[in-house]
């Protein structure tokens, strides 16, 4: 059976014993106050609450629902172009276009 001290470092032919790790710690900490070492400082970014937009309503059930079924004067067409429109500008990003668009097709 080995001893404690066999694991810890105790040097086998021809090798130098490990340090242990309260020696490398002292040593770590004395080259970093010799070289002057900058510490590493944190930045905290404060990021104000977001907001949630809802997204623009293209009515596009509505339209093909008109388009079938009351299309009067072609009035289903042009709410479902309008929809694909509102459609279009929500995947784009313009959400002020699509809710537009959106509210056109509703109406028509």
């Amino acid at each position: 059976m080995m001893a404690s001290g066999d694991l810890l470092g105790d040097p086998s032919p021809g090798r130098a014993p490990l340090p242990r790790y309260e020696q490398l710690k002292e040593e770590q900490e004395q080259m970093l106050m010799q070289a002057r070492v900058p510490v590493a400082t944190t930045t905290v970014v404060h990021m104000g609450p977001q907001v949630y937009v809802s997204p623009a309503r293209d009515h596009i059930v509505w339209s093909i629902f008109s388009t079938i079924y009351l299309n009067f004067c072609c009035l289903g067409a042009m709410a479902l172009a309008f929809s694909v429109k509102a459609r279009d500008r929500k995947l784009v990003g313009d959400h002020n276009g699509a809710s537009s668009y959106g509210s056109t097709a509703n109406s028509i």
